[in-house]
């Protein structure tokens, strides 16, 4: 397989995004990204959806830790505890997004793509976040394989499928 073509399941990533932004704008809602590992992936396929620009505020990619405790308000006790890559920094990137830029829902995430381990943690660990009017929620989901390419594009389907189920009315 070419790794110059598309990649597995960019159809399933706009589908995803097409559907998130329909109920984010029936809702009346926004979202803002905050992304470490997805390095803005996750942003671009948001504002690739029809629609986009009235629900999608925009994103900050905070690959250092010193902006994701800064800019995003993670707690720098937890990532000096605990590293960048855990469920609770997912969790406080995506509330900090949210409260930065006021959208009704932050979405992050954060982990590892490789090809090295980081703090500690192998290659593949993934967490996201949602946080919105209903709380916060994470999620670890895990990649297919360990290439950093199919890393990050599983980390974004794993983010808005998150948002998605945020979004449902029993969600």
């Amino acid at each position: 397989m070419s790794t110059d073509g598309p990649r597995p399941g960019l159809d399933e990533r706009a589908v995803l995004a097409r559907q998130v932004t329909a109920a984010l704008a029936a809702a009346g809602h926004t979202v803002a990204t905050a992304e470490s590992l997805t390095a803005g992936r996750l942003a671009a396929v948001l504002a690739d959806a029809p629609g986009a620009g009235g629900v999608f505020l925009g994103g900050v990619v905070a690959y250092a830790a010193e902006l994701k405790t800064g800019l995003l308000r993670v707690d720098a006790a937890l990532v000096a505890e605990q590293g960048t890559v855990h469920p609770e920094v997912a969790a406080q990137m995506a509330e900090g997004v949210r409260g930065r830029t006021g959208a009704t829902y932050g979405l992050a995430t954060t982990g590892v793509a490789g090809p090295a381990p980081h703090d500690g943690r192998p290659v593949g660990t993934v967490h996201v976040a949602v946080s919105g009017p209903g709380g916060t929620r994470t999620a670890c989901p895990e990649p297919p394989t360990d290439r950093p390419a199919d890393v990050r594009a599983a980390t974004v389907e794993a983010a808005l499928r998150l948002l998605r189920d945020a979004l449902r009315p029993d969600g």
